[in-house]
């Protein structure tokens, strides 16, 4: 399979897709910014960073070693040197291949590496097996932010993803997010010395808008239920754009009873994603969802990476969480969920601006798919819990 990867990704250089420029709309005392194009999220996150008096708390799955990885580095080991506060955490398994001088950072960085394996002799632990495949930066209380983006390269301009900035009180969750997963690991991976990260308590709550964090430490796993709540609430349509699409049956019966009810359900996935065995098996559910009147849209000449949802033009999510195992039970995840009505129009205009760059798969066509790939996607049926 990952020959299967490397063969489709040869000599294939990056095709311009359509971006929309960073759109902020006010949300209770504070405000959200969408986030489509990698360079516009990286030098509002650089900025950030460099203008940090107190305390930045920065934590990516993937941290590429390569020019973009590096500014962020170098932005991180500036703030530390100027007396600012910084933590940072990275997943030791996404960034094997990325060198080992790189990850070497300066003493005035409190660094966490993720170990590759955790579980140590609790073998059969399975709560000790997700990966941290979140992505969030929280700047001095004041500004975070969270979405699909890693750190790297190739993401600012070749990958299409979604990412928000949150200003106001909800900065509070995402920093409540990043201390908890620190101070779960912190003593085991770091050492008896390693002092938690202390926080005060939110002065104000942000009622429209809610963090939900899978912990598979603790066996919590709230943000598929967030997302099958809101789809079975849907009456007018709901527009989901999936990096990767391998949901459990009882997911996808909820998406045919929306469909079957004439609500407007769309799913927006690559045409050819960055991981062939995905593709591969998401298109075991394509016959359900077609027949119950779900229209496929594959996104064309790039990889389309994000994780967002709209329903009933009132409710978003936008986060780190794939519609599939790995992400809904497997792995540490973070959402953000809003109910409001600008945000929600601000990622409709998104998705419809996507859809111009997609081609849309038809029942008659998927049903006159020839026999390869029939078989291969039998041949893959076994392994759909696994992923």
């Amino acid at each position: 399979m990952s020959l299967v990867d490397s063969y489709r990704r040869r000599n294939k250089k990056p095709k311009p897709f359509p971006t929309t420029a960073p759109r902020t709309v006010e949300l209770g005392a504070g405000s959200i910014t969408t986030y489509t194009y990698g360079r516009d999220l990286y030098a509002d996150m650089l900025a950030a960073i460099e203008g940090a008096q107190r305390q930045v708390l920065f934590e990516s799955y993937i941290w590429k070693g390569d020019e973009v990885g590096e500014q962020f580095k170098q932005a991180l080991a500036d703030a530390a040197g100027r007396g600012v506060e910084v933590y940072c955490i990275y997943d030791g398994f996404a960034n094997l291949v990325v060198s080992p001088l790189f990850k070497s950072f300066p003493p005035t960085m409190k660094v966490l590496r993720y170990p590759v394996y955790n579980a140590g002799w609790r073998f059969f632990d399975l709560r000790r097996y997700g990966r941290d495949h979140r992505k969030i930066l929280v700047v001095d209380d004041a500004v975070g932010f969270v979405g699909g983006y890693n750190v790297g390269t190739a993401y600012a301009t070749e990958w299409r993803d979604t990412h928000v900035r949150i200003d106001g009180p909800a900065v509070w969750d995402l920093k409540r997010a990043f201390a908890d997963f620190w101070n779960l690991n912190r003593r085991r991976i770091l050492g008896t010395s390693e002092r938690p990260l202390l926080l005060e308590a939110a002065a104000q709550w942000e009622s429209r808008i809610r963090v939900h964090r899978n912990v598979p430490r603790l066996w919590m796993f709230p943000i598929r239920g967030m997302y099958l709540e809101a789809i079975s609430r849907a009456s007018r349509n709901i527009w989901m754009t999936q990096a990767y699409f391998l949901p459990d049956q009882d997911f996808v019966d909820e998406l045919v009873a929306a469909a079957q009810r004439g609500v407007d359900v769309r799913l927006l996935v690559p045409l050819k994603s960055n991981h062939v065995v995905a593709d591969w098996v998401s298109r075991g559910y394509y016959a359900q969802l077609l027949r119950a009147g779900v229209r496929i849209l594959r996104f064309k000449d790039a990889m389309v990476h994000a994780k967002t949802a709209t329903v009933d033009g009132t409710w978003s999510t936008v986060g780190t969480a794939n519609i599939d195992r790995l992400s809904l039970t497997g792995n540490y995840e973070i959402n953000v969920e809003a109910i409001d009505e600008d945000f929600a129009q601000s990622l409709e205009e998104v998705f419809q601006l996507d859809q111009t760059n997609c081609l849309e798969l038809t029942l008659h066509e998927w049903e006159a798919r020839d026999l390869h790939r029939r078989f291969t996607e039998f041949l893959l049926t076994p392994f759909r819990p696994l992923l």
